[in-house]
């Protein structure tokens, strides 16, 4: 440079003077994300994702509903409607439809209505005892055949895997024919059989939770293998489990119908769907079709309205899972 030529004036940065008050965010700027908002999904908040993921299925509300109202007619309607299920009355036998009978009566005399009542109380009632007897020993047993592993999981899945080989229907017959069928020795005895479709389930997810880093936590911290189980996995494990309930409930009912309608259901004064289907086959061919296409309906309805609210769950659950 020159020594003629003059030197530029040193840049003085202005001080700007401060807003007075709390910052107003600009319009359309993101918000920032407040500290309740980070950290992991809380198992409260999984379950109210499933709840609501389920709120929009219209499916599932279906299902539920009819569950609903089957629930209320089946237990809270013979409160209403009153009907002697007892007493046989061969003179008001085969009535059709009427203001006395709305559906008509069987061959007994009943009142058609309140036997469909009377019947879905006991297929109702084995198949939610069923499910929960089938459910809670294939948790356990699956629950514990994952996180042993190795030699005692492959004896474990192996004895499953012999015991799905029988057909349970023929096992089931023979053990109805020796002892008396009433609503819980059949839901011990179909238990007995059902829990060997929850235990695999239950066995892969626990296959798949043990590797979290929470399980290995816990062991570190010196977690005995049964509170790793109790405390652990089969509360993680809930959302397969909850969803298995449902399909077992409907598989329990259809074996409920099944047993009744080749003759081995429950014992009289008892009653199911089955026998009521199997008395009215007899009568179809002669025009008395209040004896099989009320109860006929009653059934399909129950068993579609649990795989329905089965389907909407799983659904739920998987929207959870992606969540996480």
């Amino acid at each position: 440079m020159s020594a003629g030529t003059p030197e530029p004036a040193a840049l003085v940065e202005t001080p700007r003077p401060r807003a007075e008050g709390p910052v107003r965010p600009v319009a359309g700027a993101p918000a920032a994300a407040s500290s309740s908002d980070e950290g992991p999904l809380s198992a409260s908040s999984g379950w109210r994702l499933i709840l609501s993921s389920l709120a929009r299925s219209r499916l599932g509300l279906l299902g539920g509903g009819i569950i609903l109202f089957f629930l209320l007619f089946c237990f809270v309607g013979p409160h209403l409607y009153h009907t002697d299920q007892t007493t046989v009355n061969v003179l008001d036998a085969l009535s059709p439809p009427s203001r006395a009978h709305p559906l008509g009566t069987d061959t007994e005399g009943f009142d058609e209505l309140g036997r469909i009542m009377k019947g879905g109380q006991a297929s109702l009632e084995v198949g939610l005892l069923t499910s929960l007897i089938a459910t809670g020993i294939g948790t356990l047993y699956g629950a514990l055949a994952g996180l042993a592993g190795g030699v005692l999981d492959s004896v474990l899945m192996r004895v499953v895997d012999t015991l799905l080989s029988i057909p349970i229907l023929f096992v089931v017959l023979i053990v109805a024919t020796r002892f008396s069928s009433t609503v819980l020795t059949l839901s011990l005895l179909l238990g007995g059989f059902s829990w060997l479709v929850p235990s695999r389930l239950v066995r892969g997810e626990v296959l798949a939770l043990k590797v979290r880093d929470f399980v290995a936590a816990a062991r570190m911290m010196g977690a005995t293998r049964r509170r790793l189980v109790y405390r652990h996995l089969v509360p993680n494990a809930l959302g397969v489990v909850v969803v298995n309930i449902t399909f077992q409930v409907a598989d329990a009912i259809i074996a409920v119908a099944t047993l009744g309608f080749l003759g081995f259901g429950l014992y009289y004064p008892s009653i199911d769907w089955g026998d009521q289907l199997s008395t009215g086959i007899s009568y179809m061919q002669d025009g008395y079709w209040w004896l099989i296409y009320p109860v006929g309906a009653a059934l399909v309805l129950v068993v579609m309205a649990f795989n329905l609210l089965g389907d909407a769950l799983r659904d739920a659950v998987d929207v959870r899972l992606q969540r996480r």
